[in-house]
């Protein structure tokens, strides 16, 4: 096999930005142009607007802020904010996931598709379970995960998976996230105007707020998503915008919330929508995803994956989308005009999310069902409205395995060793392989794409040299999609790999990128660090692991960051913080001898050029192995 080129895919989108040109509809490549230069105040954190007596920017002339604050305080507040924005989405993300979850039923618009997950769950939570109807127990455990959000006293329930080590540390350095909407408000308190200006304490705070997150509401969204939607497990899909079907109905599902696209892709499957689509001259319907909800039902239903975030407006311009259908988060207002330039439909489904130029019906569990039965044949009944002279559909189509929960590499790595005793499955053999050398390290590459950075080129070369290099990666949210689209999510892919990852791929039956979900299961990777950590003896910060965010862009990154480098995980940046303004705050975050790194044993490190940050890594990965003396 050949991976596609930077210029394949670049020249397929030229070609879609033709068919945009024809019809007036703009793109984020022209709104990238008319936005350079950013404000450099901005860039570096230095523009205070927390009250109206300014705004404030902090320049030479002008060291303080009207009142007094000065640009380690006004960078702080700034990064605090910007935290506690991110922790509140996907905690939220997860708090919808837990009403979801209270309202299944037996037969109803959602159910219990794994209940030993939610009973195992449970035994952790200390509920009993013994004779209980599974329904009964789901609700039971929505109404605790719910009371997390709010309850008044103690700590995440989730912490007490991390290692005891790991436990310690945050209880000692006073960062153990308590309820998780406490630790939002607690930031938007800090950040008020005449609070918190001092770096340190604004800093650690986006700590706690991203472990509230991580450790929190995130961890609420993947377990139960799993409980209700099923534990993913390895499956085959396509990528690319090639996966759109010229003479099918093509949906697209696009945002974070699994509980509408789960509805949306059953009642694609449903036989009086499909023989609808056959009257209307289509050969049936076809759902993809674009960003995480691509992840969440290519991982347990092996849907086409179309693209990532940047690609959300392409799939519009091959002219052959019936319908884009939204939740929320990472979704482009810009949707809204450039749909009508063409037949399309853009249609939002939360409250939380509303934009001008969309047709909005209300998502609901109540309603569930019904309007996504609506949503589908509004999509079938669009496709006679194709304009047939805009169609393009880019020949570009990759294979993808996809869907490696934390339970799936457990049972992939058992198949060699059949090291389980009592179903009870460890990471002992990918230990072993880091310890004989075999493997060198892992890295966690996550987030979004960033018009800053050349559309995935980030993750790409990243990649690339990491697998060259015997570290296996692990990857979520666009940064997955990125993998996918290029070819390195095929088992094939191997071939690209040194000596020792190729023989683990093979042994294994694994590709060299294991795809484990969407952006908020990130907090299974947190769950892997623990168990290895356990597995191993060895504390989080010694596993030869990093973290790797190349193209981040959102608030949620923030937060999931902050997340993974108070877990112990050093993360690694390609595009700044917006820290750049105090050399106080860049000194806690990133110094070898900071405040992070003393508090967590861990820290941030921003390099901007992609060959010199895959090289800092290899060479961090290798004095991890040289400290813990393997």
């Amino acid at each position: 096999m050949e991976l596609l080129t930077f210029e394949q895919v670049e020249k397929a989108t030229e070609r879609l930005l033709e068919t945009g040109a024809k019809v007036g509809a703009d793109s984020w490549q022209q709104r990238v142009k008319n936005q350079t230069p950013h404000c450099k105040f901005g860039e570096q954190g230095l523009c205070c607007k927390f009250c109206a007596m300014g705004p404030c920017r902090i320049t030479p002339k002008a060291p303080k802020g009207i009142c007094g604050c000065d640009a380690a305080g006004i960078v702080a507040r700034n990064y605090l904010n910007f935290t506690a924005s991110g922790s509140a989405t996907h905690s939220d993300h997860g708090r919808e996931i837990c009403h979801t979850l209270y309202q299944t039923k037996e037969g109803g618009n959602y159910q219990v598709k794994d209940p030993e997950k939610l009973i195992r769950i449970a035994h952790e939570w200390g509920v009993e379970t013994e004779g209980k109807d599974i329904y009964d127990l789901a609700h039971e455990m929505a109404e605790l995960a719910l009371l997390e959000y709010g309850k008044p006293f103690g700590v995440q329930r989730w912490l007490k998976r991390a290692p005891e080590h790991t436990q310690e540390i945050w209880k000692k350095v006073d960062i153990e996230p308590r309820a998780i909407d406490r630790e939002v408000s607690c930031s938007l308190h800090m950040t008020h105007m005449g609070c918190s200006s001092k770096a340190e304490a604004l800093l650690k705070q986006s700590l706690r707020a991203g472990l509230a997150d991580g450790w929190g509401g995130s961890m609420c969204g993947t377990e139960f998503s799993d409980v209700m939607f099923g534990t993913p497990k390895p499956v085959d899909t396509t990528a690319n915008l090639g996966v759109m079907e010229k003479d099918m109905v093509n949906i697209i599902v696009h945002g974070h919330d699994p509980s509408l696209s789960e509805m949306i892709v059953f009642y694609a499957q449903d036989p009086e929508l499909i023989a609808l689509a056959k009257a209307e001259g289509a050969k049936g319907i076809n759902v993809c995803g674009v960003c995480c909800t691509a992840n969440e039902v290519a991982m347990r239903h092996g849907i086409p994956m179309a693209g990532n975030f940047l690609q959300q407006e392409n799939v519009v311009l091959t002219g052959a989308a019936e319908a884009v259908v939204v939740d929320v988060q990472c979704i482009f207002p810009a949707l809204g005009p450039l749909s009508k330039c063409f037949h399309t439909k853009f249609i939002t489904t939360s409250p939380i999310a509303q934009m001008p130029d969309s047709e909005f019906i209300r998502f609901n569990p109540e309603n569930a069902g019904e309007n996504a039965y609506n949503i589908v044949k509004m999509a079938v009944e669009n496709f006679k409205n194709r304009k047939p002279e805009l169609v393009h559909i880019p020949d570009l189509k990759t294979k993808a395995t996809v869907g490696y929960s934390v339970e799936a590499i457990k049972k992939c790595l058992d198949r060699v060793t059949n090291s389980h005793v009592d179903e009870t499955y460890t990471f002992k053999p990918l230990v072993e392989c880091i310890r004989s050398g075999v493997l060198r390290g892992a890295v966690a590459i996550v987030g979004c794409n960033n018009p800053k950075v050349r559309t995935d080129e980030g993750h790409i070369r990243l990649m690339k040299k990491f697998l060259e290099n015997d570290i296996i990666v692990a990857v979520t949210g666009c940064a997955a999609q990125a993998a996918a689209k290029y070819g390195l999510m095929d088992k094939e892919a191997k071939k690209f790999c040194g000596a020792g990852l190729r023989r683990v791929c093979t042994l294994v039956d694994i590709p060299p990128i294991l795809h484990m979900g969407s952006c908020v299961d990130i907090s299974r990777m947190m769950i892997l660090a623990a168990e290895v950590s356990k597995d191993s003896g060895w504390n989080i910060s010694e596993i030869p692991l990093l973290g790797c965010a190349p193209e981040w862009m959102s608030q949620k990154a923030v937060s999931i960051g902050n997340y993974v480098v108070a877990t112990g995980i050093d993360t690694y940046l390609g595009v700044d913080p917006y820290t750049a303004g105090s050399k106080e705050c860049e000194e806690i975050m990133q110094g070898e001898n900071g405040l992070f790194k003393q508090w967590v044993e861990a820290k941030y490190t921003v390099e901007h050029d992609i060959d010199k940050l895959a090289d800092v890594m290899i060479e961090a990965i290798e004095a991890k192995r040289t400290a813990i003396g393997i």
